[in-house]
């Protein structure tokens, strides 16, 4: 008999029906219900054995995480939160479970426990719930794109330019000596896993129109905080003929499509997440406490046009306000130039502006050498995009298709054009306005699942010092 899945069992009239399901035990009560759960949806469906119609030595194996197929009847259930339950007919083990060495009791975890069981963490109802999610929202990126005639593109994870100018790379080698010369080396030059794949995004731009990326890259900073990691996914269209307002119309577009998208195909999940993060909210400090829960956050970002401002308008607000006047801030305004942290962008997004924040035309000296430079000559065509309790979820620019400029740009940051040459080419051979921005995955299932740490919205994170699993 072919698996049926509680979610289907649970969109479908199917009382009456005989079925077969196959899943994990979470509890088994008064040697009679089994609640057991198959990962397709957030629930649990009760499976109810008659008493005397299977084996003692049966019903002692029935211990929470065993896996088990249970045949038998839908019935209407009288228990109060479920439309149905199953009367079981034939009950088989296939995966025993040895109860007092299970480390996933029928209990609260916390987070920082499941981090060391991460190979059994997507077993508890919060990971299912993440995990189902990110599912959805990488379909829908792809949906997205698609619909708009976009060409997905695979960017290279190997690559021996560094996008970001920033150093923070990993190196790839097989040399076991250090003293060894880099000729000797695999690839005959140095060469690091990626940090983005925006260069090798633009060429395809600059010939197919539109393009986007979407796969691993990685970051090798030093920071052991809750929002970065040193392997991540991003999310990188690129488009030619785009300007700078063009582009933010399309991150606005992108976010608002991507989280319509859950709340019509995960209403369940994201019911248990909202609930979850109520609970996380209530043992916070009052003074703490987010103004918006989960759900009311995610309608906020889909049902409000994005404020748009320039940096500059920014810095005003932000030295002009009673937070920066009263010291609230960390990190205080004191000038325009600073590169703006996380604490002042949720305060334009939740106190200023109650709106999700687009800024753009950033000072050129705090971002990357592939932006457009503005004819002010002080600011460049940057624009991120910031959201309440997360900040900056998007960062994008136009780029500089002026060769002389960008030649310039190179040499003022002593940048190597060798190295760059074909990037040039581009600015050489039909040259095209063009934008493109990055959204890094996991700040967005962040944001959607309102889980407070990144490691908990990836299968295996991996930060300094972990690289388990």
């Amino acid at each position: 008999m072919k698996r049926t899945k509680i979610k289907e069992l649970q969109q479908q009239e199917a009382i009456g029906q005989d079925v077969l399901v196959q899943g994990w035990v979470r509890t088994f009560r008064n040697s009679q219900f089994i609640s057991v759960n198959d990962g397709s949806c957030i629930n649990n469906l009760q499976a109810v054995v008659e008493l005397g119609s299977q084996p003692d030595e049966m019903l002692r194996r029935l211990t929470t995480g065993a896996c088990i197929a249970v045949r038998g009847t839908l019935i209407p259930s009288p228990a109060k939160g479920q439309k149905s339950e199953l009367k079981v007919s034939q009950l088989e083990i296939l995966g025993d479970c040895d109860a007092e060495k299970f480390p996933l009791q029928p209990k609260k975890h916390s987070l920082e426990f499941l981090r060391e069981v991460a190979h059994l963490r997507g077993r508890t109802n919060t990971f299912g719930a993440v995990m189902r999610l990110r599912h959805a929202l990488a379909f829908a990126v792809h949906q997205f794109f698609n619909e708009r005639g976009f060409v997905y593109l695979h960017t290279p994870v190997i690559t021996g330019s560094d996008a970001e100018g920033a150093g923070a790379m990993f190196r790839v080698t097989t040399l076991k000596d250090n003293r060894q010369e880099l000729k000797e080396d695999f690839f005959g030059k140095e060469t690091n896993l990626t940090v983005s794949g925006q260069l090798e995004g633009e060429t395809y731009a600059l010939a197919l129109g539109e393009i986007y990326t979407f796969g691993p890259t990685f970051r090798a900073e030093n920071s052991n905080t809750a929002r970065h990691l040193a392997e991540f996914w991003m999310i990188e269209p690129e488009m030619a003929f785009y300007d700078l307002h063009d582009n933010m119309q399309l991150a606005q577009d992108f976010l608002q499509y991507l989280i319509r998208y859950v709340f019509v195909h995960c209403p369940d999940d994201l019911e248990f997440l909202n609930k979850r993060a109520e609970e996380e909210e209530n043992l916070k400090p009052k003074e703490q406490r987010s103004e918006l829960g989960l759900l009311e956050r995610l309608r906020f970002v889909t049902e409000h046009a994005f404020e748009k401002l320039s940096y500059t308008e920014a810095i005003e607000i932000l030295q002009n306000s009673n937070y920066n006047k009263k010291k609230k801030f960390h990190y205080p305004i004191e000038k325009w130039g600073v590169d703006l942290q996380s604490e002042h962008e949720r305060y334009l997004t939740e106190k200023h502006f109650k709106k999700p924040v687009i800024l753009y035309n950033y000072p050129k000296e705090i971002k990357a050498f592939y932006m457009r430079q503005n004819e002010d000559g002080k600011t460049v065509a940057a624009m991120d995009v910031l959201f309440p309790g997360i900040g900056e979820i998007i960062g994008g620019s136009q780029r500089e298709e002026r060769y002389e400029r960008m030649s310039m740009r190179l040499r003022e940051l002593n940048l190597p054009e060798k190295e760059l040459w074909w990037y040039l080419d581009l600015r050489r051979f039909g040259s095209a306005p063009h934008s493109g921005f990055g959204l890094g995955f996991e700040r967005l299932v962040q944001f959607v699942t309102g889980m407070t740490n990144i490691r908990d919205v990836i299968p295996y994170p991996r930060y300094p010092g972990n690289a388990d699993f």
